[in-house]
């Protein structure tokens, strides 16, 4: 359990490089960062042969769009069950909480 709640998104989305759209699933969370005073998103885009095509394709900046936004991030650190890992820091591409509930 963390000291703080985290927001994130899971669902379809796509990876946009160039002219080529790959729809995805990913799993996405992120938190506010007193540190640093930003926004910090990251997450998992789950494995696919198309995912697979576009890293080995060396494609590692990609947009990436999902109901709730769009964002640029890069395509990193691809874990051994083929899932490329996105992150970025500022405005998310998914709905963040900007209330306290009591």
């Amino acid at each position: 359990m963390t000291d703080h709640d985290d927001d994130g998104y899971e669902g379809p989305a796509e990876l946009l490089d160039g002219d080529t759209a790959v729809e995805v699933s990913v799993t996405l969370a992120g938190h506010f960062d007193p540190i640093s005073g930003k926004y910090s998103w990251y997450g998992r885009v789950a494995a696919s042969p198309e995912v697979a095509a576009l890293v080995e394709g060396g494609a590692r900046d990609v947009r990436l769009r999902t109901p709730h936004g769009e964002v640029t991030t890069k395509l990193s650190d691809v874990d051994p069950w083929g899932r490329p890992r996105v992150e970025g820091f500022g405005t998310p591409p998914f709905e963040v909480t900007t209330t306290l509930a009591g």
